[in-house]
C-alpha cells in the first residue's frame, strides 16, 4: 500500500544548513542483452531527508486506529508469483527469438558480399540455414509463453484491484491528519526536511543540505510486481559531504498491487 504524503503539505520552510548529504541509487537488474545482471542507476527518483522515522509515526497511528490493515491474501501472492515466473519465461523466449532474428540478418548481410561459389559462402549459407530452421520454433515459443503469461495476469488483475481499494480506503481513515503530525514533529525537533531528485547517473546532490542531526533517507522505486522502499537512518555532521548509497541490500521489497 502506498503511504505517500504530498511534500508541500509537510515541508516547513527549511534553511540551508552547513551539512550536505549526497545520495546514490543503483540496483542490480537482469541484463537484457546477456546472461546475468547489470547495475542500473535509478534516475528521476525523489529522495527525502526526514528528521524522524516516518514508519514509527505510521505504526503508532495504525495501533491507535485499532482496525488492522487489510492483508493481501496468500493465494493472491502465490498467483502473482506465477504471473511473474510466466513473464520471465516469455522474456527469455523473446530474447531467444530476437537473437536468432538478429543473427540471420547479420549472416544475410555477409552472404550478399560473397561469391556464391566460394567456400566461405557455402559455410555461411549452411550456418544461415541452421539458424533459419530454429526461427519458427522460437516464434511459436514466444507466442505460447505470452499466451500463458497473459492468461495468468488477467486472472489476478481484478483480485489485485479489489485488495488495493480496500487498503487505500483503510489508509484514508487510519492516516487522516498524518501531514499535521509530521509538521508538528519537525517543528519540535527544529531540524530541516528537504528533498532532491536523482540525476541521470542516479545521484542526488545539491538539494540535500541540512542542519547536523539524526535523519532518515526516504525513497521508493517501483518495479513490475514489487517496490523497493528505503527508510535508512543516518547521522549528519558538519564538514565533508556524507555519501549514502541506496541499493537492494538496504531496501525493503514490498508487494505492489
Amino acid at each position: 500500500m502506498r503511504r505517500s504524503i504530498p511534500f508541500a503539505l509537510i515541508l516547513a520552510a527549511a534553511a540551508c544548513g552547513p551539512a550536505e548529504v549526497v545520495v546514490t541509487m543503483e540496483i542490480d537488474v537482469q541484463n537484457p542483452d546477456a546472461e546475468g545482471t547489470m547495475q542500473l542507476a535509478l534516475s528521476d527518483i525523489e529522495v527525502q531527508l526526514i528528521p524522524f522515522d516516518r514508519d514509527v509515526v505510521f505504526d503508532s497511528m495504525t495501533t491507535a486506529f485499532g482496525t488492522p490493515e487489510p492483508e493481501v491474501p496468500q493465494d493472491l501472492i502465490e498467483q502473482r508469483a506465477e504471473v511473474q515466473a510466466a513473464q520471465a519465461e516469455w522474456d527469455a523466449a523473446t530474447r531467444r527469438w530476437a537473437t536468432i532474428r538478429d543473427t540471420l540478418q547479420k549472416l544475410s548481410g555477409v552472404l550478399e558480399t560473397l561469391n556464391r561459389g566460394s567456400g566461405d559462402y557455402v559455410v555461411l549459407f549452411r550456418e544461415f540455414n541452421d539458424w533459419d530452421s530454429q526461427l519458427g520454433a522460437a516464434e511459436r515459443a514466444q507466442e505460447r509463453t505470452f499466451s500463458a503469461f497473459d492468461a495468468l495476469q488477467q486472472g489476478t488483475i481484478r483480485a489485485s484491484d479489489s485488495v488495493r481499494v480496500l487498503q487505500d480506503n483503510w489508509a484514508d481513515d487510519a492516516f487522516a491528519g498524518v501531514g499535521t503530525v509530521f509538521a508538528e514533529k519537525q517543528s519540535v525537533l527544529g531540524l530541516d526536511w528537504v528533498m532532491d531528485t536523482t540525476d541521470a547517473s542516479g545521484v542526488a546532490r545539491g538539494g540535500l543540505m541540512v542542519k547536523p542531526g539524526q535523519y532518515w533517507i526516504y525513497a521508493r522505486y517501483e518495479q513490475a510486481y514489487t517496490e523497493l522502499y528505503w527508510n535508512v537512518p543516518i547521522t549528519v555532521e558538519g564538514g565533508e559531504p556524507l555519501t549514502v548509497s541506496l541499493t537492494r541490500s538496504n531496501a525493503q521489497e514490498r508487494i505492489k498491487l
